[in-house]
């Protein structure tokens, strides 16, 4: 059974405000963001929680340069500093059909929550409770019985698999003590 797509997908958040024009420091949040914030490309505004704002306005990429591991990003719709401040912490987001269709070896990592976690023999270790975007990269809080550790996505995981849900992980000894 496939996992289904939702409408749209997080491709950014909005970290804060950039200069006197309106500018704005995106953190992306996809593999694809030379494509996502290329001028003349559109998103949707979004919450600080990630979903879309109730009234879903379009934002229209005008410039769009990196910065720091992002993105300085002038938006159409955005013309000055006082405006852009409301803008923190937002995220950005994407109709899924606009992207490409993930690979076999991937996830959005709005579907890491809930996914059991195993060691690669299949032991299990707990539950993803808390998905969090640290400066060393996206970090899972598992949950276990007696508490609850973080574990580095990038380093620690091997494998994902979306339809049953299971993340398999290859930690160093002590991680899980």
């Amino acid at each position: 059974m496939a996992i289904p797509t939702p409408e749209l997908i997080i491709v950014g958040r909005v970290r804060k405000a950039h200069g006197i024009r309106g500018d704005l420091v995106v953190e992306p949040i996809t593999d694809e963001p030379d494509a996502v914030f290329a001028p003349g490309r559109r998103v949707i505004a979004g919450t600080v929680t990630g979903d879309p704002s109730k009234e879903r306005p379009e934002l229209h990429i005008e410039q769009a340069a990196p910065f720091k591991g992002g993105f300085i990003v002038h938006f159409a719709e955005i013309t000055d500093r006082a405006v852009a401040d409301t803008w923190r912490e937002r995220f950005l987001l994407v109709p899924a059909d606009e992207l490409e269709p993930l690979g076999d070896d991937e996830v959005y990592v709005h579907e890491l929550s809930g996914m059991r976690v195993e060691l690669e023999s299949g032991e299990p270790v707990g539950t993803v409770a808390g998905v969090y975007e640290l400066p060393q990269g996206l970090t899972l809080e598992v949950a276990r019985d007696n508490g609850s550790v973080l574990v580095p996505y990038e380093r620690i995981v091997t494998s994902v698999d979306r339809e049953q849900r299971v993340i398999r992980i290859a930690p160093p000894h002590g991680l899980l003590d």
